[in-house]
């Protein structure tokens, strides 16, 4: 198959809300060769990164919206789009390469279509491109409903929000502090010719210069180090881990953060590893193994808790709730495709409701620690404070950061254009047990 065929039907997929990047893209690569793999999956993520601004292009283009049945050859023209602007492949070259795919779609009547298009923003781009600019969410290449929320949320960081989110992101690592340190890793790096830096606030995080294959990292396979962005490596240094204790890592999956905990303090009781989907638990059960470490995995709704809770409290929580992952748009651009304005408020809710469950399950005197990789309020400090309100028991504790953007409750971590992604932390402390709950883990 060809690249650009491979690209266009995985961005297909996306725009017909069959799949994510993540899960179309791999198949459509199995079908490609090797050496094309690399300019398939910019072809597939660059398209999605710049859609909203490639869309409104194609409806200033065309003289009326392709019918459904042609929803890969807009995703085509989206693709040929992106290379002409974005990439640096002759222009001649994209767009004859393009138009073909055509042909391998069996729809060889729409190669006249693509070609006059094509070579119109090649004569015209610039001009073409100030008019969809006008509006600034397409300037961005943000959804409307998403770019109105961040400008409400982050009026003065908006530049930087969007910007960042339009980049790519950088490869970051996390040291497995039982088996040497940050500095001594460094030295590995630099002996086997990959520049890289100490992260500036994970004590354990390493920031390559460029991205590269993990078996090219000295270690990786004997457990050595693992990647991990740096914003996400914050939260488990909050649980302020203890010998003997027993640790939730509620939604745990790929199991980052669960491995991260084992590695911070070896000396815990038991870390109980939960996720609701068994096939995303395989991918904790891998890194467990290939780091050398043990937990218990179960497949579970954390919020049921008959269906996993043997009913022995936990001193600490991590909850790494499901979010709408705006936060890290650069690692998965199709979320301007996928998420809607409609998901927010589900979430927040879904939140809410996992809160309040793994809350019994906590003992008075414990930390739970609230993560998501969203930068909206209203998955963040607004679903804690709400919490609160309805948990006399429970305290948000302040903690030190020289990182984030102090909340009500918590801090927000924006995405960084050479740095971390966006990511929120709230730290909460049980102070007592709370009334009329089925169970609490104190009694």
């Amino acid at each position: 198959m060809s690249p650009r065929l491979a690209a266009a039907r995985a961005v297909t997929a996306v725009m017909a809300g069959k799949a994510s990047l993540g899960s179309s893209l791999p198949r459509q690569l199995q079908d490609v060769a090797p050496r094309d793999h690399a300019l398939v999956q910019e072809l597939a993520f660059g398209t999605a990164r710049w859609y909203t601004r490639l869309d409104a292009l194609t409806r200033d283009l065309l003289n009326k919206p392709m019918k459904a049945a042609d929803l890969d050859l807009q995703a085509l023209l989206l693709v040929g789009l992106y290379q002409l602007l974005y990439l640096r492949i002759p222009a001649h070259a994209a767009i004859a390469a393009t138009v073909e795919v055509a042909s391998e779609m069996n729809k060889s009547w729409a190669k006249g279509m693509l070609n006059a298009v094509l070579r119109r923003v090649q004569r015209e781009g610039d001009a073409l491109l100030a008019v969809v600019d006008q509006s600034p969410s397409q300037r961005v290449s943000h959804p409307g409903w998403l770019f109105k929320r961040l400008q409400r949320a982050w009026p003065e960081q908006l530049d930087v929000i969007t910007q960042a989110n339009n980049l790519h992101p950088p490869m970051t690592l996390r040291v497995n502090q039982r088996q040497l340190s940050r500095a001594d890793y460094l030295l590995q790096l630099q002996a086997a010719g990959i520049a890289a830096r100490a992260c500036k606030y994970s004590a354990v995080g390493i920031q390559l210069e460029q991205a590269c294959d993990v078996q090219q990292l000295p270690g990786f396979a004997d457990g050595l180090v693992s990647v991990q962005d740096e914003a996400a490596q914050l939260a488990s240094p909050l649980l302020e881990l203890q010998t003997g204790q027993r640790v939730l890592d509620a939604c745990c999956a790929p199991g980052g953060k669960t491995c991260q905990i084992l590695e911070q303090q070896p000396a815990l009781h038991e870390v109980v590893a939960l996720d609701l989907e068994p096939a995303r638990l395989k991918r904790v059960a891998e890194n467990l193994e290939r780091l050398h470490l043990t937990a218990t995995l179960k497949a579970a709704d954390a919020r049921a808790l008959a269906d996993w809770w043997d009913g022995a409290p936990f001193q600490r929580i991590l909850l790494d709730a499901p979010c709408s992952a705006t936060g890290v748009i650069r690692r998965h651009p199709d979320i301007k495709l996928t998420r809607t304005a409609a998901d927010i408020r589900a979430l927040a809710r879904l939140q809410g409701e996992m809160l309040d469950q793994l809350w019994q399950t906590l003992a008075v005197g414990g930390i739970l620690v609230y993560a998501t990789c969203s930068v909206l309020p209203e998955e963040n400090t607004q679903v804690i404070e709400a919490f609160l309100a309805r948990q006399p028991g429970a305290r948000a504790l302040d903690f030190a950061a020289d990182y984030g953007v102090a909340q009500p409750c918590g801090r927000q971590l924006l995405p960084q254009a050479n740095g971390h992604d966006g990511f929120y932390l709230a730290k909460l402390v049980k102070l007592s047990a709370s009334p009329g709950l089925l169970k609490d883990a104190a009694q």
